[in-house]
């Protein structure tokens, strides 16, 4: 059961660096998380993060709404439009939270940030989201044009993998049909394998090729920002031992997955960890 409230925020965009260097700004229209369950999907770092403990509960079982985010939004867009900031501005939505949260369905705060984007268009925007429910908002997603990168989440290609490691996320099936349909609506799709999980290589192989303009594939040791020790210390590798997976949590794993994309997809389309999220 997940609990629901909304609180002002003090602004809309955050200027942001590290993993995300080549963006300017993430845009996090929600704080916490509705996808998975104990605590959140077990790898996601941000759930031991300071920002984890503003809910009440564990991580994952609360979402909590910006109710001016649209306010806010609108004016900081319209301040680098004057300033002339806007076209060189990248956004990142979003880096802690999904935007596609069950909540948007009532609060339509990620809906109204796009359709500001739409009168105020970035350079780039890249949308990241595991919801089939970005799909309710492609009539924005194509008027927004080659500003926009939708960035769809799809760790793995065998539902054993997703139900026990994610199992309130949607479906594979699901997911890969997402992309599919804003692809062939003509929006660029991405293909976040991040991170990796278990999984057949050249299976995920031939579904990405139908479903994305391209993939980035991303690790627990590449991607934690730590060099694998996050990871670590979210108990990955003593979950991944667990549940018989031990082999698939070492660096270097994702060779097989990345020499499998590149041979269908072409290598120029098939990126890795920080230089392929920051590909913009």
């Amino acid at each position: 059961m997940c609990n629901y409230s909304a609180t002002p925020a003090t602004r809309a965009l955050t200027p942001t660096g590290g993993f995300l260097g080549a963006f300017s700004y993430s845009l996090n229209p929600y704080v916490g998380c509705a996808f998975g369950d104990r605590g959140g999907c077990p790898f996601c770092y941000v759930r031991a993060l300071p920002v984890a403990r503003v809910g009440m509960g564990p991580w994952g079982t609360w979402v909590i709404a910006k109710s001016n985010l649209l306010e806010l939004l609108a004016r900081e867009l319209g301040g680098l439009e004057e300033s002339g900031k806007l076209a060189r501005a990248a956004v990142f939505m979003s880096s802690a939270t999904d935007p596609y949260q069950g909540m948007e369905r009532r609060m339509r705060l990620t809906r109204g940030a796009l359709e500001l984007f739409v009168r105020r268009p970035p350079r780039r925007l890249l949308l990241q989201t595991r919801s089939p429910m970005i799909e309710r908002d492609l009539d924005l997603l194509v008027r927004l044009g080659p500003c926009l990168i939708a960035s769809i989440t799809v760790e793995t290609d065998d539902e054993r993998v997703r139900r026990a490691l994610t199992p309130t996320s949607p479906s594979i099936a699901r997911r890969l049909l997402t992309a599919r349909r804003l692809r062939a609506a003509g929006v660029f799709v991405q293909l976040a394998v991040a991170p990796m999980m278990p999984n057949h290589p050249e299976h995920l192989a031939d579904l990405a090729k139908g479903a994305a303009d391209r993939v980035v594939i991303d690790t627990y040791f590449d991607g934690d920002g730590a060099g694998g020790r996050r990871s670590r210390a979210l108990g990955m590798g003593e979950l991944y031992e667990r549940l018989g997976y031990e082999g698939w949590f070492r660096p270097g794993v994702e060779r097989d997955l990345m020499a499998a994309m590149r041979a269908r997809l072409g290598k120029a389309r098939v990126l890795f960890s920080r230089e392929g999220f920051n590909a913009l």
